[in-house]
């Protein structure tokens, strides 16, 4: 190392987190509304965060072990961040990830040296021929394997719970009060939605799901082509109590806004469009004190075939 550098530079696992928030207009309101820019992790997505707070949780447990093959279920973001991860600490990588992931996921992760099974998108999370039910099944056959296992895993909001709620909290000075993020995992609106409510209990947090989903539709869910939200499982990760609303949104207007921000210079990806689709229905409830926090979650680099091919 030259030691004649003047002062120290971070690994690239240490730039995770840390993202700005940036002023943005989205629809006409006197209110004041910021995104998060969670797309400029290094792995280009808000999984970064849990992905890693997993991982170095394992290995601090034992669970994982040099040499080790981490196996995880996930539509793409989860999977690319454990992907990254793992050709940075040296693990194989094996993601599972359901026909709905857009083919420059399944590109990334393939790039990282992750391997991939490609499964049948199904109406339920435990459909034995789904995506998580094969990660389970890989993990049940090879030796020193670790599953974060994100659905399941209380890891995942404990991870935002220290990093992204706080941030929040300390980038608008307190002054926060509305917060809107997509729910898939449920680990991102778990883990800041306790910690800004332990903050200022008056902090509406609102929670947007794909229209179909199991918690949105639960006598009759549908598969949808919305990646990175959708409550399918519901599990210890969901914390309702933090949770002031759950909107849902359809594929039809989650992929028109995304499409209508990237016009606006805003190229993010699925689930931020309907974050961003859920604040503009609500715009009419804030007043011009109030600072709306949204999420974007991911870029919209990772679906320009699936989005913006037009």
């Amino acid at each position: 190392m030259n030691s004649s550098i003047p002062f120290p530079f971070k690994p690239l696992l240490g730039h995770i987190g840390n993202t700005p928030l940036a002023r943005i207009e989205l629809t006409a309101t006197k209110a004041t509304i910021l995104a998060k820019l969670e797309y400029l992790n290094p792995g280009g997505s808000i999984k970064d965060r849990s992905a890693l707070f997993m991982v170095e949780e394992a290995e601090r447990t034992g669970k994982l072990q040099p040499g080790g093959t981490i196996i995880e279920a996930t539509s793409g973001n989860q999977g690319i961040a454990l992907a990254m991860i793992g050709a940075i600490k040296g693990y194989k990588v094996i993601i599972t990830a359901p026909d709905r992931t857009s083919t420059e996921k399944i590109a990334a992760l393939q790039a990282y040296g992750a391997k991939v099974f490609v499964c049948p998108d199904t109406d339920n999370l435990n459909d034995p021929n789904g995506y998580h039910a094969k990660a389970k099944e890989l993990h049940s056959e090879i030796p020193n394997s670790y599953m974060p296992n994100q659905y399941y895993n209380i890891e995942n909001p404990k991870a935002h719970y220290l990093t992204t709620g706080p941030e929040i909290w300390q980038q608008t000075g307190g002054a926060i009060s509305h917060c809107f993020i997509s729910m898939g995992s449920c680990g991102t609106i778990s883990g800041v939605g306790k910690y800004l409510k332990e903050k200022n209990s008056k902090i509406k947090i609102i929670g947007i799901d794909a229209a179909t989903s199991k918690l949105s539709m639960p006598d009759c869910p549908k598969t949808y082509k919305t990646e990175g939200m959708g409550v399918d499982v519901i599990t210890d990760t969901l914390n309702r109590e933090v949770i002031d609303e759950i909107v849902p949104v359809t594929d039809n207007d989650t992929f028109r806004m995304t499409r209508e921000l990237a016009k606006k210079g805003y190229m993010v990806g699925l689930s931020s469009g309907a974050v961003a689709y859920a604040a503009m229905k609500y715009a009419d409830k804030f007043n011009e004190n109030d600072v709306v926090v949204v999420i974007f979650a991911d870029s919209g680099r990772a679906y320009l075939s699936k989005v913006f091919n037009f």
